[in-house]
């Protein structure tokens, strides 16, 4: 019999579409990926890597240079503590033998029975209080009085000696702090300025070696020039009168003096030797430790530092510069070199490379000196 009730129907859940999907899927994925990978930061150039280069083997300079400072404070204060313990150490012992003549004045008194004021010395915590008791000194010898004297003035003395010797030990130990600073700082310098060019690929090796080459031309260029300046100025300068000869060598490819002479002729025996930050030679030299000793060589001591060797001498402009005068560079006077004439130096440039003679105009010159 047929049924009068109505098929019933089966819903199928709503599927989406399969296109849409896929879509927002590579949508989703895209977006992280732009999210994880951020831009790469663009590559320098030769000129900044050159630059960058620079800059840091000058702040390597100037880092040498507060080491080098802290390093001759160290010893010098080294020295002094040294000296003020032996001077302690002296003292000490004189006190003792004094003591022991007040010991054997203490032990006479008390065999004969009587008052014992300079046991009680021997042994006060405060001798000046004992002083001032004038009814016991009124009971001592000339003698005894004489020798107990001797003994609160050695006493005093090595007193202000020990207190000395503590502060030289804590400036000691400040110059100690500040040499580990300064070593520490130049290596760092050095280490960025040896990464950075470890980076380069051999092309660009190539083009830094180029543009290098181009920054000495520029500088030879100049000292070039200057030197023809200086001979056409020493051309102009009227002659001695006849029969008398100049007193002093004459010129701009004359040293100053024969002290300049015997400095430069140090300096020039040292080309090819390695540049090292701190030393003073004889196997290597940092640039204040190259003019330091050429100098040394010639009789004239210099202070350590670029900083104090520009002071160490009468100044002079570039135009007049004479071999053996020293010439310093930057702003912060971080870097020195000997004029050897002609425009050209010779110094201890920076690490990796070696004592060598180079124009005075690769570097911002700040001013030179005439030492001796």
């Amino acid at each position: 019999m047929p049924s009068h009730r109505k098929p019933r129907t089966r819903t199928r859940p709503a599927v989406p579409a399969l296109g849409v999907t896929t879509a927002a899927l590579a949508s989703v994925s895209l977006l992280a990926q732009s999210a994880d990978a951020a831009p790469a930061a663009p590559r320098p150039s030769i000129e900044e890597v050159q630059k960058k280069v620079d800059d840091l083997y000058r702040q390597a300079d100037l880092a040498t240079q507060k080491y080098d400072a802290a390093k001759e404070a160290t010893t010098t204060q080294r020295a002094k503590v040294d000296s003020l313990l032996d001077q302690v150490a002296a003292g000490t012992a004189k006190m003792n033998d004094t003591r022991r003549v007040i010991g054997s004045y203490a032990a006479a008194q008390y065999r004969d029975g009587g008052v014992t004021p300079t046991m009680r010395l021997l042994f006060s915590d405060d001798p000046q209080a004992f002083f001032d008791q004038d009814q016991l000194m009124g009971r001592l010898s000339d003698e005894q009085h004489r020798t107990l004297s001797t003994f609160e003035a050695e006493r005093a003395a090595n007193a202000k000696k020990r207190a000395e010797a503590g502060r030289s030990l804590v400036s000691l130990t400040t110059s100690q702090q500040a040499l580990r600073a300064g070593k520490e700082e130049v290596q760092g310098r050095l280490a960025a300025a040896r990464t950075l060019l470890s980076t380069l690929t051999e092309q660009e090796k190539e083009r830094l070696a180029a543009l290098e080459k181009k920054k000495q031309d520029e500088a030879r260029r100049r000292a070039a020039e200057l030197a023809a300046q200086q001979a056409a100025a020493a051309k102009k300068k009227p002659a001695p009168p006849a029969g008398h000869a100049p007193t002093a060598p004459s010129g701009p490819s004359a040293p100053a003096s024969s002290k300049a002479a015997k400095a430069l002729a140090f300096a020039r025996a040292q080309m090819g030797k390695p540049y090292v930050w701190g030393a003073t030679g004889p196997a290597s030299y940092d640039c204040s430790g190259l003019t330091q000793a050429a100098w040394k060589a010639a009789g004239v001591d210099l202070p350590r530092t670029t900083w104090d060797q520009v002071k160490a001498g009468t100044r002079v402009a570039t135009a007049d510069l004479q071999p053996g005068d020293l010439v310093f560079f930057y702003d912060d006077i971080s870097h020195v070199g000997m004029y050897a004439g002609g425009g050209m130096m010779i110094h201890a440039p920076h690490s990796g490379a070696y004592v060598r003679e180079e124009s005075i105009y690769y570097m911002p010159i700040y001013g030179a000196v005439r030492p001796g």
